[in-house]
This record gives structure tokens, C-alpha cells and sequence, in this order.
């Protein structure tokens, strides 16, 4: 019992630590709506200017600390002024990353001058032993604890009854609205990350004596400090303290009770964010912007003659290269297929995954076992790690069915940091006697030796072609029905879902696939010598592998070549060393400055450039007479397709949102072949009325029926596969398409093998015949090739439209479609609608607030005031309804019902 208190004690002030590191993230994050991941790195910035001024130049403790707690503000500032200001408008997957710059920038030059091994570092605070309740614990940990109580409490009160916390907590709210009132967002978030940076700096000067002073050991605490904050909701001091400490004595309990568990206790933190993920049941709190821009995308389109030039170049490169250059084109190769498998995952699906090098063990991790344990060849180890791997990368996915973006980032980064402490250094799990790793021996290949000891040529050509084949099923992914579909949930999951797209199932497909590429990786890494050594996979690693891949183009082919190039024992460091001796030991930094200078500079990397002079080269040697977007257009236009004749019945919809009653036992009908109107004054429910017909809320009750199927319990996209069909009243069309590709992501329909067989052949077909009419219906003919961000709001709102038509619906529900137009494009508009109905045969639901349009066009008319029904009946018979007048004197002039 006495073990129990001493440790709790022990455990507090661990806790403690952890909840002042929580605090500064917290700060940062109220301040500016930025996950700052560089927390970390600041802190231990700080700690080892304190710890050189102290140790090496005569400068006294508390001297030393306040310049050490002030050079990790002025780090702050610099942060948020340099690299998250000039991205204020960028994606906040971008955002993210530019905190993993500063990340990489600080720890390079730490490692650098100071190295990566430990430091004991004596402390100033009081130490004698105590003894409280029979159990004996350093004085220390009590003042700890007493520090983190008298922040908490300081930060509370600054934040809850002064000016500048109210100031931050209003530019939390809403900046825009903040800004109006006079404070400055820009100030505020400068001040708030300069006092969470200082706070970080303190945080880490404080508890080197407690864990020595390292670079790994203080960076690594984020992830404790990332699930205190959780457990506040980034927002609240008290209980950020409190889930500080209770993870602190967790953890400390572990290390003394969990010990024949290995990596137990380094896993709580992990488990603390999945824990209360779950018993939210939503994501972490998370602050964007309507202007938030994804990095661009390839096409995914291979030109074989180059191709097959440059292939043939690199295998006699290879051929002719040194053992040591050999070498360095084996690492630029395996890194560029670890970067290849964050193209797929965040480039193309847009999951921000940090698990990449805790994929690329796994699969390193099977493939040796495969080879040392049961004497299998190397191909078989090979695939087995590969295939091994995929239901692990399914597993990492799991979180990303509730989650994105940063959110998604911080889970992946966990449970692989888990992965690594439970399985990777676990030396009964990651080594066999007598090795330093899984010993598996030199390698053949269908007889041929390619041991990348005895041949290191011949095993740099073995990891270049399948490096080029990787390649090859990447390219045919993105070009495929797949691929769009990735894009399609990429861009707006909303829109995805609402398409009939299984949003959860390309979040699978993605994670899946990226597993793969990650353990292809990872096994040939493994196997380049005669044991398979897991401490090469750090999870934080991972970090330094996003950025490079943000360096050379996320959304590229070409960008993994090009961001390897700056990772460490490649050909890019060999050449440097080359031109000038020694380069190679900048090169962590060099990459994390060129990561900076590329977000703030072009966020789409090194890929995009080189993809748009390849482009012009190829012009000019084979000049084209028409793209084929322009082609599809063209193609013979069948007679309008109908659509399949079924009803939509509603009956008792009711939705509530807390104590709100947004629609009140709704019903009605829209049959085959009519449009029916959905109106009402502003705050009357249509939106709500659609949202839940169509499946996007879950406060819904009541019974949807389409023909004869009950849809009420599907989930959007089954519903959308059955034939229901809706446009946005904010368009949310898929900006990273042209036109042509939002149209195909409407109207492609995979069959069940293929995610597998677009691996290898993409597939490609002609628009089917209704989306052919509905392209020369809403004149987009000449526009299949355009970027959706350079078309006009009028073409975008007929676009919406003709994407909603081309999934072939029986039902289309038109959610303010005419929103934003001119009276001649509403009267074209109403004359489409209105054919939709006739010469299709679908039935329409309207929304729309030009009621002169509604009663022009409609069959049936349906009013809503206040979420209830309060009149049904053709256009005429609406006019003349007291009941409708009287709803609409607030919102319109009785005129417009005449």
C-alpha cells in the first residue's frame, strides 16, 4: 500500500509537468486556433539555453532560467510571425505542418550542438525526502504540483476576469466578429503564443532534472501533454490540470506495477486521447476557415517514353555506382516509398496521417519474422509483410471514420508512438539471440543473390523497380474510379456522402493501401542487411517524413523523389558532401528551412513546378489539337434518359437540435414526374427538412420511403445509391476537379472487385447517357476541362445541379438553387427544373426563397412556419391561404404572393 501512495505521490508531480505543458498548448490554441505539434521543441529550446548558460558560461540558476523561459517566447513569436501568419489562409492540414517545420528546425540545430544523449541535470528546487500518509517522496514533486495548482489558477483567473482574456476568448468565438469590436486577432495571437512558449520554456527547465535533459526525451512529451489539453477541450485550465495529473499517476503506477508490459506506461497518454475521443463521440476541437486551400493535385498521368528513359538511366546509374553511392540510391528509394504512402493517405485522401514509419516497421517487424521464424524466401517475406500490414493500416484508420485533419494527425502519431514502445523496443519481440535485430540473413531473389552486403548494386536495382512499379499502381489509383472517389471525399465529405459515395470506405481503401507502401518500405529497409532492426522506425520520424513530402509536391508522383533528397543518407546528402565536405550533417536542417520557405512560398512543393515544365516541354514537342475533356463533350448526345419512376414519401419528420424544434411532424409526397415547393419564411426548417429526408442529421425521427423501401435508417450515401439526390445551398463542389471530374465522381458506380483491379488497370469510359444530356442541358459543354475554380458563380450553380443529375436520382431535392443569380439565369433555371420533372421523369423537391419562381414552376406547393405545415396545396390555392400571408410579412411584401 505504501508502493501505491509513494508512486501516486511521484506521479503527481510527473502530472504536474505535464499539465504546465498542456497549459502552453492550450494558450497557443485559444490565441490562434493553431495545434502548435513544435510545443515541445520550444520548451526544450529553452531548457538547454538555461542549461548552457549555467553549466559553461558562470551565468546563476535563476538568471539562466528567465533567459532561457525568454528565448522560448521569442521562439514563439517568431513561430507564429514567420511561418502561421503568412499560412493564416492555408488549409489547417498546412497550418499543422508548419508547426512540424519549426519541430524539425529546432531539434536539427539542437542535435547538432548539443547531440542526443543524456544530460543529468541537478535541480534547484528543495529535495528532501517527506513522508506523507507512511509513503516517502522527494520534496521536489510537491512543489511541482504546487507550481502547476498556482499556474492553473493565475492563467484562470487572467482569462476569465481581465480585458486581454476576454479579447482571446472572443477571437476564439469568431475572429471576424472580434475584430469589429476592436481587438486585434493578429495581437492577440501573437501575445498568447508568446506566453505559452514561455511556459513551455519553464515546463522544460523544470523537469530536466526530473527525465535529463535530451533532445528525444523532451520532445517526446508532447503526446502527454497533447492528451491533458484534450481532456480541457483545449479551452479549460482546471481540467487540463486535472487529466494532466491523473495521466502523470497513471503512468507512474505502470512503471511500477505494469513493468512485465512493455511500453505500458509510455502508452497512456495514447490511450487517454482514444478513451475520450470515443466518450465524446466527436472530434477534437478544431478551428479552420471558409478559405482553407488543399495543396494541389497530379493527374496521375504516366508518359511511358520518359518513363521507360529514366528507368533505364537508373539501372545503369546503379550498374556502374560505388558500393556507398549504392547505397545512398537504396535509402533515397525506400524513403521516397515511405513518402509515396503519405501521397495516398494525405495527398489523395486528405487524412493526415503520422504513422508512416510505425507502418513501415510493421511491416518490417512481419517480413523478419516470416524469414527468421519459419525460413521463408525473401518474395515471401516480402509479401507477407506487405500484406501483413494492411489490416494494421486498417486498424490506424479506424479513428479517421470519426476524425480529420489535425485531430486525425495527433490519434496516428499516438497509436504509432504506442506500436514503437509496446513491439518495437520490446527486445523479446524485435530481436532473436545472438542479434541486434531479427536476424534474417543475406537475401536471394529467384536464386540470384541481391544481398545488400555482398551486392549492393544489384539490391539498389531491386528496390528501383519496385519503387517504379509502386509508382506505376499509384498513378493507376489516381486516375481511376477510385481515385476520383478519393479526391471527391478529399475535397468535401458532405458532397462525397450525398453522391452515393461510402466515405468510410475510401477512408479504409487509402489507409489500407498507404500500409501497404509504407511496409514495402519498411521490409526493404529491414532486409538491406543481415538483421531487420526495428529502432530504425521512430514514430516521430514520421514527422520529418510529411514534411518532405510537403517539399516535394503531397499531390505529385514525382514529389517523393524530390522531398527524399533532402532526408539524411541519401543521394542528395552524398552529393553534398561531395560538393562540400560535411554537408550531410546539416541536412535535417536544411530540410526543415526549405519546409518553411516552401509553405509560406508554394505550398503544392516541388512536384507542382516540375509537373507544369514537363507539361510546356511536352507541348511544344507534340503539339494537341484538343484535350480530351473537350472530346467527351462532343460525343454523340442520346435522347434524355429517364430516370427510375419512385416516390418519395415523408411522413411525421421531426427534427430537434437540443431544446429546438427545427421541423415539426412533417409530411408529404413528391411523386414521378412533378416538382414540389418547399417554402417559408427565413428559420422556418426547409434546410433542416432536407438534411434529414437525405440523411445528414441524426436528429431526425419520423419515416422516409422511396417506392417502396424504407430509407429512414440508412446512412447518406445508401440513400444517394438508392436514388436520392441533393444539390447545396453552398454548391460544396469538389474544387480540387475540373468539371468533367465532378461529374464522373457523380456518376461512376465501381463495381465490387474494383478497388483492386484499378490498382492495375484504371479503367476509364465515356460519360453515360444522362450525364451526356444533362452536360448540353445546362450549356457545359465547353467547360469539361476547366478547373471548378475558374468558373463563373453561375456556371457553378448549374454545375451543382448537373452533378446532382448525373447520379441518375428519382428524386432531386434542390436546395436554394437560385440563389445568388440573375433574373434571366433564374427564369433559364426554372425552364430546366421544370424539364427535369417532364421530360425525365424525376420528381423534384424546390427550396427556394424567389418565391415567384416557386409558384411558376411547381405542381404542389408546400409552406413551413416555424418547423410545422401549415399549408399544401397547388401554387394558386397557396396564394390565396391566409395562414401563408401572415408567415410571410416578416420576410417578404405581400405582393410577391399575388
Amino acid at each position: 500500500m505504501d508502493d501505491v501512495l509513494r508512486f501516486a505521490l511521484l506521479g503527481l508531480g510527473l502530472g504536474a509537468l505535464y499539465a504546465l505543458t498542456a497549459h502552453g498548448i492550450v494558450l497557443v490554441y485559444r490565441g490562434s486556433g493553431v495545434l502548435n505539434l513544435a510545443h515541445g521543441a520550444i520548451g526544450m529550446a529553452g531548457a538547454y539555453v538555461q542549461w548552457e548558460l549555467a553549466a559553461h558560461h558562470g551565468v546563476s540558476y535563476w538568471p539562466a532560467v528567465a533567459c532561457g523561459v525568454l528565448v522560448s517566447a521569442v521562439l514563439g513569436v517568431l513561430t507564429h510571425l514567420l511561418v502561421i501568419r503568412p499560412l493564416r489562409r492555408a488549409s489547417s492540414p498546412a497550418r499543422l505542418v508548419g508547426t512540424l517545420a519549426v519541430f524539425i528546425v529546432l531539434t536539427a540545430v539542437a542535435v547538432k550542438r548539443y547531440g542526443d544523449s543524456v544530460q543529468l541535470v541537478p535541480g534547484k528546487l528543495p529535495n528532501r525526502l517527506l513522508t506523507i500518509a507512511g509513503a516517502t517522496v522527494s520534496e521536489d514533486r510537491m512543489w511541482l504540483l504546487g507550481i502547476a495548482v498556482a499556474v492553473t489558477v493565475a492563467l484562470h483567473l487572467l482569462y476569465k476576469r481581465t480585458m486581454f482574456g476576454l479579447g482571446t476568448t472572443a477571437v476564439a468565438e469568431n475572429e471576424n466578429t472580434a475584430a469589429s469590436l476592436g481587438w486585434s486577432p493578429d495581437l492577440i495571437a501573437t501575445a498568447n503564443w508568446a506566453l505559452g512558449s514561455a511556459l513551455a520554456g519553464l515546463t522544460g527547465i523544470l523537469i530536466v532534472p526530473v527525465i535529463g535533459l535530451s533532445v528525444t526525451g523532451l520532445t517526446t512529451l508532447l503526446l502527454s501533454a497533447l492528451a491533458a489539453a484534450l481532456v480541457g477541450r483545449f479551452s479549460s485550465f482546471p481540467i487540463t490540470l486535472a487529466g494532466g495529473l491523473v495521466i502523470g499517476v497513471v503512468q507512474s503506477e505502470l512503471t511500477r506495477f505494469g513493468s512485465d508490459v512493455t511500453g505500458l506506461a509510455s502508452s497512456v497518454p495514447f490511450l487517454f486521447i482514444a478513451l475520450v475521443l470515443v466518450a465524446r463521440g466527436r472530434a477534437l476541437p478544431l478551428r479552420g476557415t471558409f478559405l482553407d486551400r488543399l495543396p494541389a493535385l497530379g493527374t496521375g498521368r504516366v508518359r511511358p517514353v520518359p518513363l521507360v528513359l529514366a528507368v533505364v538511366v537508373g539501372l545503369v546509374l546503379v550498374n556502374l555506382s560505388t558500393p556507398l553511392w549504392a547505397d545512398a540510391i537504396t535509402t533515397t528509394l525506400v524513403f521516397s516509398l515511405i513518402i509515396l504512402s503519405i501521397v495516398v493517405v494525405t495527398g489523395y485522401a486528405g487524412q493526415v496521417s503520422l504513422a508512416a514509419y510505425a507502418l513501415a516497421g510493421t511491416g518490417a517487424f512481419i517480413a523478419g519474422h516470416a524469414a527468421a521464424d519459419w525460413g521463408w524466401p525473401f518474395e515471401l517475406a516480402l509479401l507477407a509483410g506487405v500484406l501483413g500490414t494492411v489490416p494494421i493500416g486498417l486498424l490506424f484508420a479506424l479513428p479517421a471514420v470519426r476524425t480529420r485533419g489535425v485531430n486525425l494527425a495527433i490519434i496516428t502519431l499516438g497509436l504509432g508512438t504506442t506500436l514503437e514502445a509496446m513491439v518495437f523496443q520490446n527486445t523479446d519481440l524485435s530481436t532473436t539471440p545472438g542479434s541486434d535485430g531479427i536476424a534474417v540473413g543475406k537475401q536471394t531473389l529467384f536464386g540470384i543473390s541481391v544481398s545488400g552486403v555482398d551486392h549492393p548494386q544489384r539490391y539498389a536495382a531491386v528496390v528501383l523497380v519496385m519503387f517504379v512499379a509502386a509508382t506505376l499502381v499509384v498513378a493507376n489509383v489516381r486516375r481511376s474510379r477510385t481515385g476520383r472517389r478519393l479526391v471527391a471525399v478529399r475535397a468535401n465529405e458532405r458532397a462525397a456522402a450525398a453522391l452515393g459515395i461510402d466515405v468510410r470506405a475510401a477512408k479504409l481503401y487509402a489507409f489500407g493501401l498507404s500500409a501497404a507502401l509504407a511496409a514495402l518500405a519498411g521490409v526493404l529497409t529491414g532486409f538491406r542487411s543481415t538483421s531487420v532492426v526495428l529502432s530504425e522506425f521512430a514514430s516521430f520520424d514520421s514527422i520529418t517524413a510529411l514534411g518532405l513530402a510537403v517539399i516535394g509536391g503531397v499531390g505529385f508522383l514525382v514529389g517523393p523523389l524530390f522531398g527524399a533528397t533532402f532526408a539524411a543518407g541519401t543521394v542528395g546528402a552524398r552529393f553534398g558532401d561531395w560538393v562540400l565536405p560535411g554537408l550531410s550533417e546539416w541536412m535535417p536542417l536544411i530540410g526543415g528551412v526549405i519546409l518553411i520557405l516552401t509553405l509560406v512560398g508554394n505550398q503544392d512543393g516541388i512536384g507542382r513546378e516540375a509537373g507544369r515544365q514537363a507539361v510546356r516541354v511536352e507541348r511544344r514537342l507534340f503539339p494537341k489539337s484538343g484535350a480530351v475533356a473537350r472530346e467527351a463533350g462532343e460525343a454523340a448526345v442520346p435522347d434524355v434518359h429517364r430516370a427510375a419512376p419512385l416516390p418519395l414519401h415523408v411522413r411525421d419528420l421531426t427534427v430537434r437540435y437540443g431544446g429546438v424544434v427545427a421541423v415539426d411532424g412533417l409530411s408529404f409526397d413528391v411523386e414521378p414526374g412533378r416538382v414540389v415547393g418547399l417554402i417559408g419564411p427565413n428559420g422556418a426548417g426547409k434546410t433542416s427538412a432536407i438534411d434529414a429526408v437525405t440523411g445528414f442529421t441524426r436528429a431526425a425521427s419520423g419515416t422516409v420511403r422511396l417506392g417502396e423501401q424504407d430509407v429512414t435508417r440508412l446512412p447518406v450515401h445508401r440513400r444517394a445509391a438508392a436514388g436520392l439526390s441533393r444539390s447545396f445551398q453552398s454548391l460544396e463542389l469538389f474544387e480540387d476537379m475540373t468539371v468533367l471530374d465532378n461529374l464522373y465522381a457523380a456518376c461512376d458506380r465501381p463495381g465490387r472487385w474494383a478497388f483492386l483491379t484499378d490498382l492495375i488497370r484504371p479503367g476509364s469510359r465515356p460519360l453515360p447517357a444522362q450525364v451526356l444530356v444533362a452536360v448540353r442541358e445546362f450549356g457545359l459543354t465547353d467547360s469539361l476541362d476547366r478547373p471548378v475554380g475558374d468558373l463563373s458563380y453561375g456556371e457553378r450553380r448549374l454545375l451543382a445541379i448537373a452533378r446532382a443529375v448525373a447520379a441518375s436520382p428519382s428524386v432531386l431535392l434542390l436546395d436554394e438553387p437560385a440563389a445568388g443569380l440573375s433574373d434571366d439565369e433564374t427564369r433559364e433555371l426554372a425552364h430546366l427544373v421544370r424539364r427535369l420533372a417532364e421530360d425525365w421523369g424525376m420528381g423534384v423537391l424546390l427550396v427556394e426563397h424567389d418565391v415567384d419562381m416557386v409558384m411558376s414552376v411547381c405542381d404542389e406547393v408546400v409552406v413551413l412556419d416555424f418547423g410545422r405545415r401549415i399549408c399544401v396545396g397547388t401554387p394558386e390555392e397557396v396564394r390565396g391561404d391566409p395562414a401563408v400571408r401572415a408567415a410571410y410579412l416578416g420576410d417578404l411584401e405581400p405582393e410577391a404572393l399575388a
